[in-house]
């Protein structure tokens, strides 16, 4: 099992390295000081030319697209050569857009390059790859337990050549960004089918009749603005019915080939704002002083810093590990590897940073650091694609399967 990465890919990597800390990172506080300027939903006019600044320099560099593997819009690194470059754009708030490997753009990406149709890629994939617009994915409902992908209950009815679609999706991330426009949207086709078969996904562009943005849903009292999570109902939207993907009561089955990826993708980012916490820790520790000596020789503040980057160490090989065995034996087959690092690797970021907080006492919830949007960030991820819960449950079958 070789865990590493070519020589050339190092080189890249640094070079990665180099720009999110001296391109990205030198604007990121002044990007977001932006929001509060106008309509916290469009970005200013200084947001745009920072945003379109990196780009620039991102493609010129060659950083782009990145996660998409063998395509022919992506550099075409395995997923465990891309988990190497993810963990660094996790610790910074814009790389990974300034690069155009976000979420949740990379995850429909995906599915658009794996099971759209020539047409979808043409009018959905093309500008997405290119950067010029961002999407959304309609999966999460008020009314139901979402996490179990069975219960969606928004509704597509085929009406001539055209899906009708009534129903209401909730922290749908991305909806609030004015350049979102296009949503893959999960929803029942066939209510009568076998339950892993009912479901479909229909592409959905942002400003069909019907569509209601409702409000955008907070996360720990904020908005997120302008990326947004926003609350949407269905009112009989009416979309062409080439726009579902792939063929119908096949919803389940793209949902299973996009979150596998898409979580190692998270993960890495996660490792990547450990270390960014890590770091701000280490500083703060050697930079400060009370009682009469360096804050790193008090409190135990040795054991604090040596146990985190423990577990970032652990976390990161087990990731590794895990992107390994999807290109090795397929995203199915290595299901448990990859709920494994989705339950381990938040919760332990969730730790470095809480630490990194305390070494900073009341700065470390300030807007001065990274770290409370940091932990919020860590704190939701232990929800989106799959509650602890879920994966556990995952990991906790597989095991008891050995026994039986």
């Amino acid at each position: 099992m070789d865990l590493g990465i070519s020589e050339e890919l190092k080189g890249v990597r640094e070079k990665i390295r180099v720009f999110a800390d001296e391109k990205v990172s030198p604007l990121e506080q002044e990007y977001m000081t932006e929001i509060g300027v106008g309509d916290r939903w469009s970005h200013t006019p200084r947001q745009e030319e920072i945003l379109n600044g990196l780009k620039e320099e991102a493609r010129k560099l060659g950083f782009w697209n990145f996660f998409l593997p063998e395509s022919q819009g992506g550099v075409g690194v395995s997923n465990l050569e891309y988990s190497h470059l993810a963990e660094i754009m996790g610790g910074s708030r814009l790389a990974s857009e300034a690069m155009n490997c976000s979420a949740p753009d990379t995850g429909n990406m995906e599915v658009l390059e794996r099971y759209g149709s020539e047409e979808q890629k043409k009018q959905w994939l093309e500008p997405l790859l290119a950067g010029e617009i961002r999407s959304a994915f309609a999966m999460t409902e008020p009314g139901v337990a979402s996490s179990d992908a069975t219960n969606i209950s928004t509704r597509a009815v085929l009406d001539g050549d055209e899906w009708v679609i009534s129903g209401e999706k909730f922290y749908i991330s991305g909806a609030g960004d004015v350049r979102c426009k296009i949503m893959i949207v999960m929803v029942v086709t066939e209510p009568d089918a076998p339950k892993h078969t009912r479901q479909s996904q229909i592409l959905v562009p942002t400003d069909t009749e019907g569509v209601e943005i409702v409000r955008p849903m907070e996360v720990f009292g904020r908005d997120d603005a302008p990326h947004g999570h926003m609350h949407i109902k269905f009112h009989n939207v009416r979309v062409p019915e080439s726009n579902i993907i792939l063929g119908r009561g096949r919803g389940f089955e793209i949902s299973q080939g996009r979150l596998g990826p898409g979580r190692i993708h998270h993960c890495m980012r996660s490792i990547g704002a450990a270390e960014k916490a890590l770091d701000l820790m280490c500083t703060r520790a050697l930079s400060r002083e009370a009682f009469g000596k360096p804050l790193a020789e008090l409190g135990g503040n040795y054991d604090v810093i040596a146990d985190s980057r423990i577990e970032i160490e652990m976390c990161r090989l087990l990731t590794y590990k895990t992107a390994w065995l999807m290109d090795t034996i397929g995203n199915k087959a290595a299901r448990d590897a990859i709920s494994q690092i989705k339950v381990a690797v938040p919760n332990m970021a969730l730790r470095v940073i809480d630490r990194a907080i305390q070494m900073h006492g009341a700065a470390g919830v300030s807007q001065d650091f990274p770290l409370a949007a940091l932990w919020t960030s860590q704190r939701t991820l232990r929800l989106a694609d799959g509650p602890d819960a879920v994966h556990r449950r995952v990991v906790a079958r597989k095991e008891l399967a050995k026994h039986t």
